[in-house]
């Protein structure tokens, strides 16, 4: 192995265990910093036995987390050290198809023995863990046809994507970057429409929200900020488990506010007014357009990266691939793009959480019910049993909303 392999396997090696660690101490220090009662701003909700069972139930998932990385990273570090990719490889190019099929079958492959390792972890996760606190109502025919949908649904759209990557990287040229930078454009505007209009139909019942004070109320509102809503959705989300939640997809004329039936059967009208607030503060604010360029952007740095990294030799020699291709490049600069993605996902995580101050700021001030959104912040948290008081480093790394405590002490500054 040369020097240029061995400089490839100690940046790879380096990122893995340095990611492994630093979650690993942001963890700790998460579990350290659980406090023995609950802020005095939650007394009124959350008594001292839902109070340890919300802390129980961190230190699970935080246990069971650290079993699954570990797991995976040694997974990986003997399917590389082995010479799975290169194995792989050659199962993929006794096909004798073209060589964009063959990229499919082997990240194909790779994707399909990464999803059957992780089916007990989501099983244990869902049926042990979600089910031992409350929140499971998912059945194992609902998972087993999530399953089936997920996989049929990444074979079709990631498919073709990729076979349209694979393709403008071995016949695009110089500018080959570009290409697929202009192709996963068109493909993330398309998918902004086929999502909520067709694919998450698959998964969840969308019922459009009945005549009555609720919508009234909504729609009201919506009329105040000059917001076109024309669509609001309630979501069987409760169908799968009893958290509740609320969010906006979809853009232009197909854009929509959806409901879970959840959140609607523990909240007030005012709460639900305060809480679709937010939500369309988000798009007044630009926020989600912002978001998308940044996405556009970030991608063609990426694209302009894979460029440059996939026809290094040294990044095969250090997976032990026998014959360099285009498509185990791509695999191979991802785990080497690592640190970057690290990095900048830092960053976004810091705009997501000013993003949400800024959309709670709007909701406040727009329909005057500050202290509904307050109150209905503290029931999600109690009822998810959420960590009120994170450790601030954890949240850096992992929170892309600022911890409960935050935003209530930034509304009612408002």
């Amino acid at each position: 192995m040369g020097l240029s392999a061995q400089l490839v396997t100690i940046i790879i090696l380096g990122t893995l265990v340095g990611g492994f660690l630093l979650n690993l101490v942001a963890d700790a220090l998460n579990i350290r910093h659980l406090q023995t009662v609950p802020p005095d701003e939650f007394k009124d909700l959350c008594n001292p036995e839902q109070y340890r069972k919300s802390q129980n139930y961190l230190k699970e998932n935080t246990g069971f987390g650290l079993i699954t990385a570990v797991f995976d990273l040694l997974v990986l570090l003997v399917f590389w050290f082995m010479k799975g990719f290169s194995y792989l490889d050659t199962i993929a190019r006794s096909f004798e198809l073209n060589p964009a099929f063959t990229g499919l079958i082997y990240i194909g492959l790779l994707l399909l023995l990464k999803l059957i390792i992780g089916i007990p972890f989501s099983l244990w996760s869902t049926f042990v863990i979600e089910e031992r606190y409350g929140f499971n109502k998912t059945t194992i025919r609902t998972f087993l046809l999530d399953l089936v949908k997920t996989i049929l649904l990444s074979a079709l759209l990631g498919g073709v994507f990729l076979y349209a990557i694979l393709s403008l990287l071995a016949h695009g040229g110089p500018f080959a970057w570009i290409w697929c930078w202009t192709a996963g454009t068109l493909f993330l505007f398309a998918v902004q429409y086929i999502v909520p209009t067709w694919i998450m139909p698959l998964f969840n019942r969308f019922t459009p929200l009945e005549e009555g004070p609720l919508r009234h109320a909504l729609m009201t509102y919506a009329r105040s900020i000059d917001f076109p809503l024309t669509h609001i959705f309630v979501m069987d989300g409760s169908k799968r488990s009893t958290k509740a939640n609320a969010f906006f997809t979809g853009f232009g004329k197909n854009k929509r506010i959806v409901l879970f039936d959840t959140l609607i059967k523990d909240h007030d009208v005012d709460e639900l007014v305060a809480v679709l607030a937010h939500e369309m503060g988000h798009f007044k604010k630009k926020h989600i357009m912002k978001r998308m360029l940044l996405s556009i952007l970030q991608m063609g740095m990426i694209f302009w990266l894979m460029s440059i990294c996939i026809s290094f030799e040294g990044l095969f020699t250090a997976f032990y691939m026998e014959q360099p291709s285009i498509y185990a490049g791509l695999i191979f600069f991802g785990m080497l793009y690592t640190p970057v993605d690290l990095f900048l996902s830092m960053f976004m995580q810091i705009l997501s959480r000013h993003d949400e101050f800024e959309a709670d700021t709007f909701a406040a001030t727009t329909s005057h019910k500050g202290e509904a959104l307050i109150t209905a912040l503290k029931k999600l948290s109690v009822s998810n049993l959420s960590n009120l008081t994170p450790h601030p480093f954890y949240v850096f790394l992992h929170y892309s909303h600022p911890p409960v405590m935050d935003r209530i002490e930034a509304i009612r500054d408002t």
